[in-house]
């Protein structure tokens, strides 16, 4: 089993462009409708599909922006957290944490794209006992 994000946005085909310039995402597929906009543009981003959609109001598909935000975030796990950030920055999206060692043992930042979705970088750089987590969590917390 797996889980396929399949997220929407303002504008399918300038957010396909914008991952591949921020991810190195490679286009697998596009399924375009009569009106211009798409039902789907399928993306490879390391080993993950991530499926894009234009927004259908006429069917509640809405975007973040539309709906004041989103409460996900998408996650990559990288072997270069500052190099994919800063890639990421430089195609246009915004900073919202920057990248730096946590406590649980990644190197980590989290950013958002301009059509409104949040992506947490993450680099796994050092393991961290459970129980030393609980405790830094519950101090960071506090």
């Amino acid at each position: 089993m797996c889980i396929t994000p399949h997220i929407v946005v303002q504008g399918a085909d300038n957010a396909a462009a914008f991952y591949r310039a921020a991810f190195d995402a490679e286009e697998v597929d596009r399924i375009p409708v009569p009106d211009g906009r798409f039902m789907s543009i399928q993306l490879r981003l390391g080993n993950a599909t991530l499926h894009i959609a234009d927004e259908f109001p006429e069917m509640g598909v809405l975007a973040p922006p539309t709906i004041g935000g989103s409460p996900v975030v998408l996650a990559l796990e990288v072997d270069d957290a500052n190099a994919v950030f800063a890639r990421a920055v430089a195609a246009g999206a915004e900073v919202r944490q920057p990248v730096a060692d946590m406590f649980w043992g990644d190197r980590h930042g989290q950013l958002e794209d301009p059509f409104g979705h949040r992506w947490n970088i993450s680099q796994h750089v050092r393991d961290v006992p459970h129980d030393d987590m609980v405790a830094a969590a519950a101090r960071a917390f506090a």
